[in-house]
Parts: C-alpha cells; sequence; structure tokens
C-alpha cells in the first residue's frame, strides 16, 4: 500500500478537479474529470456509461478517498496523469487538447517542488501574502507548517500513519497548550465550521509561536523516547504541549493579558480556506 497524503483541489478553466498524492504521484478524480471536459449536469452517470461502455477504463483507476461536497471522504475512482491521458481519449471533448496541457503543468508543479521545497514556500508565501496577512506573520506560518511536516515525518517513523490518530494527537498537544482542542479553539474564534476555514490560518503571532513551540517540543520528546503505541504518543503530546503551556502562561504574566484571541482573519476579509498539507 502507498503512501496516501495531500488531498488538494486545483482549477481547470474554473472547474475544481479534486486530486491526491499518492504513491508518489498525483491521482485525479474521474468523476471531476468528466465535468471538467463534458460540462455534463451529471457527470457520475456519464461515467457508469462509459465505463460500461469501454470496461477496460475500469482496470486504469483505483479507489482512493476524497472529500465530497458533504465534507467527508469517500472512496472516489481516481487515475494517475497516464491514465488520465487515457481516459481523455474516450471522451469527446473540444477542451481534451487544452486538459491535457493543464495537466502536464499541475503535475511537474509538484515534481518541482519534491527536488527544491523552497518552490512549494515561495507558492505559499505569494498565496498568503494575496490573503493581505503581513510579512512577519507569513514567516511564521511558513515556518509552523515545516514545523508541522517534521512532527507527522517523527510520526511515520514511529509507525503512526492514520490521519486519525494524528488528529488525536494534534488535540492532546492543544489542550496542554491553550487548554482547548483545535475544534474548541475554532468554537472560541466563531469560526464556522461550514466554511472549513484553517484554524491556524486564523491565529496571532503569539498563538503561532506557542503553537509551534507544542509541536516542536513533541517532536523531540518523541525522537528521544521512542513511543512505539498510541497510548506512549498522547503522553509525549501532552509533555509537548505542557511545555508551551507553560511558557504561554508565564508570557500571559509579563503581558497581563491572554494570549488566546478570539480574533480571526475572517473578520479581515480572509474568507477562503489556504490549501497546504499539514497544517
Amino acid at each position: 500500500m502507498g503512501d496516501l497524503q495531500d488531498n488538494k483541489l486545483v482549477l481547470f478553466q474554473s472547474k475544481k478537479i479534486r486530486r491526491v498524492w499518492y504513491d508518489k504521484e498525483w491521482f485525479y478524480s474521474v468523476v471531476d474529470i468528466v465535468e471538467a471536459l463534458t460540462e455534463s449536469p451529471a457527470p457520475r452517470q456519464y461515467w457508469a456509461v462509459l465505463k460500461q461502455r469501454e470496461f477496460q477504463l475500469l482496470t486504469i483507476c483505483l479507489q482512493l478517498k476524497l472529500e465530497s461536497s458533504d465534507g467527508k471522504k469517500y472512496s472516489t475512482d481516481c487515475v494517475n496523469t497516464k491514465d488520465a491521458l487515457r481516459l481523455i481519449q474516450s471522451i469527446p471533448s473540444p477542451k481534451a487538447e487544452p486538459f491535457k496541457m493543464w495537466l502536464a503543468e499541475v503535475g511537474k508543479e509538484r515534481l518541482d517542488e519534491i527536488e527544491n521545497p523552497e518552490l512549494a514556500q515561495e507558492r505559499m508565501k505569494v498565496i498568503y501574502e494575496q490573503k493581505g496577512y503581513s510579512k512577519d506573520w507569513i514567516d511564521k506560518r511558513l515556518r509552523g507548517i515545516a514545523i508541522r511536516q517534521n512532527l507527522t515525518d517523527e510520526w511515520k517513523d514511529r509507525g503512526l500513519t492514520h490521519e486519525k490518530d494524528y488528529a488525536i494527537l494534534t488535540a492532546e498537544i492543544s489542550k496542554a497548550t491553550f487548554g482547548m482542542t483545535p475544534s474548541e479553539y475554532k468554537k472560541h474564534k466563531n469560526i464556522p465550521d461550514k466554511m472549513k476555514a484553517n484554524l491556524r490560518d486564523n491565529m496571532t503571532d503569539l498563538e503561532l509561536i506557542f503553537t509551534m513551540l507544542g509541536e516542536k517540543m513533541t517532536t523531540e520528546i518523541s525522537h528521544k523516547e521512542k513511543p512505539k503505541v498510541i497510548i506512549e504518543h498522547k503522553k509525549v503530546a501532552r509533555r509537548g504541549g505542557g511545555v508551551a503551556g507553560t511558557a504561554r502562561k508565564q508570557a500571559e504574566k509579563e503581558l497581563g493579558r491572554s494570549v488566546i484571541s478570539k480574533e480571526n482573519y475572517l473578520q479581515n476579509g480572509v474568507t477562503e480556506q489556504l490549501e497546504e498539507t499539514n497544517a
């Protein structure tokens, strides 16, 4: 079984194409490709008829989990770039050639970023700047993304691969750092669930700093003690977050105010969720 991560949306002529990074390559939603090429009001039905007519198309598909419009993830027919080109041949559309060119470009983007990780950071920096965030905030946010990546890499090295485990451990760190889980924190900041806004994109500088401290300490403790089971990982997460929590309380004494803020960037006109992997 390959490594499954990096769920993202990309746009082709304003049409959303869901994709996922799996086994070192992009896989794209077949239904989304069908809709983009045909403008069909019923792309699922179109695909159902097509795969009945050309049964060999089923052999090029993998069932991978992608997020649906209801926010839940479902097993979905997906194809890699090579097989997407095969699929396109079976769909008469004037958009076929532009789509092939687009497919080559978005596939190359990820490969370039793997070869040179700084490209990914530069791309994220531009996106945040376009959203109106300050340079100082962006620097902290990007550093936080790198620290988060180090933490998830550490968890993978210890045998944890499920998103559910990551969510559980992240909640432990957050609760020890701020006294709230991420979902509770979003409610505190009045971030509507339906917007699917990223909590960290709505944190202040200090909130980002203490988030980084909690996750960095968790990484360091885990690397030192090498926990083997989820119970041990939870204890490490609480300790890592506890270091940040203690530092936060000391900072609040010095400042005479709470570090935990109700401020969110939705109030400042930033309403779209920024796409990134491990925030």
